[in-house]
């Protein structure tokens, strides 16, 4: 079901300060800034190897993003795995009684369609399941 890891999103409150770090530190590159309005949240995407770094800084103050950073403070906020066909995936994880945040496929950044795995059923870990057109 799962073809590898397709980014790990990672909770900022400033793309702009967070992205000083990755890019003149560790010598990544931004390659695309986009807000996703439906999850109140403006994304920039750093790639490396097989998968990306996604940072995510909320634009609501009311947003999923800004809970998480007002509850736990800035970090990894999910991991993404990617998937070939994420109806399918979900519906095999729903036979097997595994907990979803969402049951139906969403539009997320960069045209890709997700949902979401309850961290209850993953011990913990806020798992994005991501199909891709690529």
């Amino acid at each position: 079901m799962i073809k590898k890891i397709d980014h790990i999103g990672i909770a900022v409150k400033s793309i702009e300060k967070a992205r000083k770090f990755y890019e003149g530190v560790l010598g990544m590159n931004v390659t695309e800034i986009e807000e996703v309005p439906e999850q109140k949240v403006k994304v920039a995407f750093l790639p490396t190897g097989d998968s990306e770094l996604e940072l995510l800084e909320s634009t609501d103050p009311d947003g999923p993003i800004a809970k998480f950073i007002a509850a736990k403070g800035e970090g990894i906020q999910h991991i993404a795995l990617r998937v070939d066909d994420i109806e399918q995936a979900l519906a095999e994880l729903k036979e097997k009684g595994v907990r979803l945040i969402d049951e139906k496929p969403r539009r997320g950044a960069g045209g890709a369609r997700i949902a979401f795995i309850h961290p209850k059923a993953t011990f913990g870990t806020l798992v994005e399941l991501c199909e891709r057109d690529d």
